[in-house]
């Protein structure tokens, strides 16, 4: 694989191979039980007086069956196989996608379309490619061993087809190989351009740009489909090629088999044919190249899966914000940043910054735009990078653990919402929280009485764009949340923005209730919230 897997999946991924290619490798052995009871069958009736038949039709119907059951059971094994592996890259990749940094993240749409489509684009590979890789190895060797037995010569003629055979599929697979990548990246461009586009519908209409984002899509689209046309001409030409050589061993064979019965090859050869074996050779001739031709329909699915694999690792192995950490700190902890520097990509950077937060009390951040105060604040939950200094959280190393995040409640300049109720996104901090403590909270932060003019109150529906919304009931959504969410350390981000005098002085009137019990940062403009902290740190 050209991504990690972790060592117990890699192990078990060989292992899962086992399955499916032994499967196929039992076809040839069915392969081999068929001719034999065909070429039987045939010499019985031209020479009856040899014994009955019973045993080459019986040998007929086992080789069928054989490989009827072989057939099904690979295609089945080789599903399963799929499903499980493409079921744990995807919780890897998806988990990979909302850990990406803010502002080194792909858009939206592409980050969906590598859960969705590029991990989909595996199955080809994992539950073909890989398990009849393994019996494009044991089958030929098998059926080689068999018409060797019957016929050494025809197995040098077979031997000897093989090498152009092989040539021409590392031939087509080195042609192809670009050609797919290039496909699958245009569909994962045009996947995430789609996805974006749906995503900022309103925005378009508002500013009549239908056509133009019109005209991006379907030149997006036009190039996915020429990037298609060319892996399809790369994979009908080498098709073509695979079967001439083939059809041609084949002939070879038939040629020497006729020619040898009949006595009149133009060279001495150490063997002479009778019918039975003719038949048994010609029989499982084609069947030398079967698996290999199976591999080759099969080369598709690891030019796409291997095309989807290398975009897929720059997600896996990319930055990531670090997992969630602080499960340890059960009480307000004192905060200290200690010469603390962020650096910004192209240069820019906050720092360095000094300051401590006195456990159980309220800190107030206040500065102009682009002070760092909400970078700060970021730094608490690994939304941010460390760039210099230090940050201690009750003792602990912000360097050691990373992030903070399962100690803080955090409410933003734009909350997420999540498509449902309202009450359902104002629970989302606190899983189990009952509705009755729901309702308390929202309506001491007036989000109630900002929701009375509709008709369903806390029940109205909300998609994933908060449509409809205000915003500065998006905001009283964010401090709802973080109300409701029980952790030791409490981050603000410009609480009162987007909210008139009223509300404010609503909000700033409560956030002494908020931060009972917890370390308190608040990052803001307002000199009315700095008004009520007990501690302010003026940011230049």
């Amino acid at each position: 694989m050209p991504f990690p897997l972790s060592d117990h999946l890699a192990a078990g991924s060989r292992l899962s191979r086992l399955g499916p290619g032994l499967f196929w490798a039992l076809d040839a052995v069915g392969a081999v039980v068929f001719a034999l009871g065909l070429a039987g069958a045939v010499t019985h009736l031209a020479t009856p007086d040899l014994g009955g038949p019973w045993p080459w039709l019986s040998a007929l119907v086992l080789g069928a069956v054989l490989r009827a059951f072989a057939n099904f059971a690979a295609t089945a094994a080789g599903a399963r196989r799929a499903r499980r592996l493409k079921g744990y890259l995807r919780h890897r990749v998806f988990r990979a996608a909302l850990r990406t940094p803010a502002g080194q993240a792909a858009p939206v749409g592409e980050r969906a379309a590598a859960v969705v489509d590029e991990v989909e684009a595996l199955d080809g590979w994992f539950a073909r490619f890989e398990p009849l890789s393994l019996a494009a190895r044991l089958s030929p060797i098998l059926v080689l061993g068999a018409i060797a037995l019957a016929s050494p010569i025809s197995a040098l003629i077979l031997v000897g087809a093989l090498v152009p055979f092989a040539l021409v599929m590392a031939l087509a697979g080195m042609m192809a190989a670009d050609a797919a990548r290039a496909q699958f990246e245009a569909l994962g461009r045009l996947s995430g351009l789609f996805v974006d586009r749906v995503r900022a519908l309103p925005v378009v209409l508002a500013f009549q740009a239908e056509a133009a984002e019109a005209a991006q899509v379907e030149g997006a689209a036009r190039g996915v489909a020429r990037r298609t046309l060319t892996v399809l001409r790369f994979a009908f030409l080498s098709s073509a090629g695979l079967e001439f050589f083939a059809a041609l061993s084949v002939a070879l064979v038939a040629v020497y088999a006729g020619f040898n019965l009949l006595g009149l090859l133009p060279i001495p050869v150490p063997e002479r044919l009778d019918l039975g074996r003719a038949l048994f050779v010609l029989a499982l001739a084609p069947e030398v190249y079967l698996p290999l031709r199976r591999l080759a329909a099969a080369y598709h699915d690891k030019q796409s899966g291997q095309a989807a694999a290398e975009r897929l690792a720059d997600l896996l192995t990319g930055p990531a914000i670090p997992a969630a950490g602080g499960e340890s700190l059960r009480t307000p902890p004192e905060i200290v940043f200690e010469n603390v520097q962020l650096a910004y990509p192209g240069g820019a950077g906050v720092g360095p910054i000094s300051f401590i937060a006195p456990a159980g009390k309220i800190t107030v951040l206040l500065g102009p735009s682009g002070s760092g105060k909400t970078s700060l604040l970021s730094l608490l939950v690994g939304a941010a990078h460390l760039s210099a200094g230090e940050v201690w959280v009750g003792g602990l190393r912000l360097s050691e653990t990373r992030s903070f995040a399962k100690a803080v409640a955090w409410a933003g300049q734009s909350p997420v919402l999540a498509p449902g109720d309202v009450a359902i996104n104002l629970a989302l901090g606190c899983p189990g929280v009952s509705r009755e403590r729901v309702e308390a909270v929202a309506g001491a932060l007036g989000l109630t009485a900002a929701l009375s003019r509709r008709p369903k109150g806390l029940d109205t529906l909300l998609d994933e764009r908060g449509s409809g919304l205000s915003g500065g009931e998006r905001r009283r959504i964010g401090l709802v949340r973080a109300w409701l969410k029980p952790a030791p350390i409490l981050c603000l981000d410009e609480p009162t923005a987007d909210l008139d005098s009223a509300a404010e002085g609503e909000v700033i009137a409560v956030l002494s209730t908020m931060a009972a019990g917890r370390t308190v940062l608040i990052a803001t403009h307002s000199e009315q919230v700095a008004a009520m902290a007990d501690h302010v740190v003026r940011l230049p």
